[in-house]
């Protein structure tokens, strides 16, 4: 053995003695069996951690910059897009990054619908990820409000407002969350703190939580098959392999794929044509004049559409708090006992489709103008139509596998591919 060897093995031994490093990488990257049929769907996991890493490291370059009050902040953008070295790189790779979190998120809990890995016995990992989820809009929303844009503004007025409709503690709540009685540099203040202290660090603990809850478990697979239960004489899963170096290395080519797409959208299309960044906001935020047409980002819009489909401001706020609460809900909605897509009824897949599709159809609507017409329809009857069929798929999962209409294909004890 090297002098080399030996100081690497030497040092290495000196920290398992203090710190389960070792320990840690064998349980859940070197020693841990993931199903070998793993398909594309299985790659947004690990972007998702990926262009987390992106915006903490964007994140805290940018604020090293930016100046958290109402009269400095949006020129503070001005000066990091124009003035600090490479500063538009990094702003273009944060915002831009936000939508790609989002776009690998929705792919991520997508994958999950198909292939069942929200059911017995991967519960709380649905649940950690759906915290996950709510928290990441929340430091969306933050964030959002940081540019101190036009659109940053009033899109922030529009949201904090919904509070108010909340029975009894509604004006005091938005009067809470804004600390003044109009949004201005105190809300400005807060919710930087919020998103660039609080936010993030529950976003870390929650993805490791998240971790955690699949290892102990084990992951699903595009079959549905728990591995477990077929192991070899040394106790290996047969249908399993090391995640490393196997998915080590197929998630690094995955990566790279993404980063070609990625990069292309920072160095050609970094507004997306207004989607990622809206035109409006490129002026200062002015309270004394409201954009023609206010519309969240791309990434609301789904849940926005559901709340302007509703007339009653309260009934429209239910609603909408009710469509992201029935997804936390959803592995004791579904009482199928076979998990993945290929092998349950037809029912259910066209029921899926129909919900992806209401789903994409929403968040296409809650960009437009209410008045906007479509085949003689406006964009709110729209918005009821694709709003009924987002909530029938849950009324229709429950009955359809509770009552037992559900018609499945016999399921293979063993990973098919």
């Amino acid at each position: 053995m090297s002098d080399t060897s030996k100081i690497q093995g030497g040092m290495l031994g000196w920290v398992d003695a203090r710190f389960p490093l070792s320990r840690m990488w064998n349980e859940h990257v070197g020693e841990y069996y993931a199903p070998k049929n793993f398909n594309i769907w299985y790659y947004f996991g690990a972007l998702a951690i990926f262009v987390l890493v992106n915006q903490l490291l964007t994140g805290i370059w940018l604020t090293m910059n930016y100046n958290p009050s109402a009269e400095g902040a949006f020129s503070s953008v001005e000066y990091i897009m124009r003035d600090v070295e490479w500063g538009w790189l990094i702003r273009y790779m944060h915002s831009t990054g936000a939508s790609a979190f989002f776009i690998v998120v929705y792919l991520h809990m997508f994958r999950a619908l198909l292939y069942g890995s929200y059911q017995k016995p991967r519960e709380l990992i649905w649940v950690f990820g759906m915290v996950i989820y709510v928290a990441l809009m929340a430091e969306a929303f933050m964030g959002y409000l940081l540019p101190w844009g036009q659109m940053s503004y009033w899109g922030a007025q529009v949201i904090i407002s919904l509070f108010g409709a909340i029975p009894g503690i509604g004006e005091q709540l938005a009067l809470w969350i804004r600390g003044d009685f109009n949004i201005s540099g105190v809300t400005l203040n807060r919710f930087f703190a919020l998103h660039v202290v609080a936010l993030p660090l529950a976003l870390v603990g929650l993805v490791v939580f998240h971790i955690l809850a699949l290892h102990e478990v084990g992951s699903n697979n595009p079959d549905g098959v728990d591995i477990k239960k077929n192991k070899d004489d040394s106790g290996k899963p047969k249908d399993g392999i090391p995640f490393h170096p196997y998915y080590t290395v197929k998630d690094t080519f995955g990566l790279g794929v993404f980063l070609i797409f990625f990069s292309a959208v920072v160095f050609f299309a970094p507004e997306m044509g207004g989607l990622f960044l809206e035109p409006p906001n490129f002026q200062p935020a002015d309270p004394m004049q409201t954009p023609a047409h206010i519309a969240p980002v791309w990434y609301f819009t789904a849940f926005y559409s559901i709340l302007r489909a509703i007339p009653d401001k309260l009934g429209g706020v239910v609603a909408m708090g009710s469509a992201i609460f029935l997804l936390f809900l959803l592995p004791w909605i579904d009482r199928g006992r076979v998990r993945s897509v290929r092998y349950r009824g037809l029912g259910h897949k066209v029921a899926l489709g129909l919900f992806a599709v209401a789903f994409l159809c929403l968040s296409y609507l809650g960009l437009q103008a209410p008045s906007d017409l479509y085949f003689g329809l406006n964009v709110t009857t729209w918005a009821q139509i694709w709003s009924a069929v987002y909530f029938g798929f849950f009324i229709f999962l429950f009955c359809y596998t509770a009552f037992g209409f559900e018609r499945t294909k016999p399921v293979p004890d063993r990973v098919t591919d």
